[in-house]
């Protein structure tokens, strides 16, 4: 039998922490609440949660940090939440490794869609029975993108990345040479469900290349004015 997928909820309020917890116990989630950074961080080797919804304004170690130190070991998805309604906030969340960011007060259907869109983005595809090779992966000098088993290996070495930009890199080289705009991309890889600007392109891009330098036979290219692609050489 499959267990629950578990939510680790972050909030130092206290009644906000509680509601999420109700909400997403009626959807069969299993969670466990923690009210400030140092537990956050305790919790997660502990408890080892599918997802985190994680409030940025935490006494003590803040929201940001603890992300950026999760995500520095870890590729399970974060969900920052925050009254905060500056693009500034967003996109520095975004940055640090958050897989997406829900404003509050949140309507709490569209808090569970979140939820449940983060967590098929890093399912990774189960292997089919089928004797056919269905795995999606791409291929060039020095890099493997499989996508079936959401893992990359660049000059050798395996690379952790979340879910969102192994996707946007395998949707880059799949097509390579081919010019992809920001709002394509974002429909590509976030989806309908995702309620965002452009600029998540870009922040998603400047980690990739962060991660993955430019060869001397291919390399992440900005297109001016239209958007981005997998160049080959």
């Amino acid at each position: 039998m499959i267990g629950k997928q578990k939510i680790l909820i972050v909030d130092d309020d206290e009644n906000i922490a509680e509601l999420l917890s109700l909400y997403l116990s009626k959807e069969c989630f299993d969670t466990r609440i923690v009210y400030n950074g140092e537990d956050a961080l305790t919790a997660f080797d502990t408890y080892q949660p599918n997802l985190i919804l994680l409030d940025l304004m935490l006494p003590g170690i803040d929201g940001y940090q603890v992300c950026r130190e999760i995500r520095a070991r870890s590729s399970t998805p974060i969900i920052m939440l925050s009254a905060k309604g500056e693009v500034f906030d967003k996109v520095l969340g975004l940055e640090l490794g958050a897989d997406d960011y829900i404003m509050k007060p949140f309507d709490s259907k569209e808090m569970v869609a979140r939820v449940r869109a983060v967590l098929r983005r890093y399912q990774p595809v189960k292997s089919d029975p089928d004797p056919k090779d269905k795995t999606k992966r791409v291929e060039y000098d020095d890099l493997e993108i499989n996508l079936t088993n959401y893992s990359v290996i660049c000059d050798g070495r395996h690379i952790e990345m979340p879910p969102k930009e192994l996707e946007l890199l395998y949707c880059l080289a799949a097509s390579p040479n081919q010019v992809f705009t920001r709002e394509q991309l974002l429909d590509q890889i976030w989806g309908y469900e995702y309620v965002g600007d452009t600029r998540t392109v870009d922040v998603h891009i400047k980690r990739l290349r962060e991660k993955i330098k430019d060869h001397p036979h291919w390399s992440l290219s900005t297109v001016w004015g239209i958007g981005y692609k997998f160049e080959t050489k």
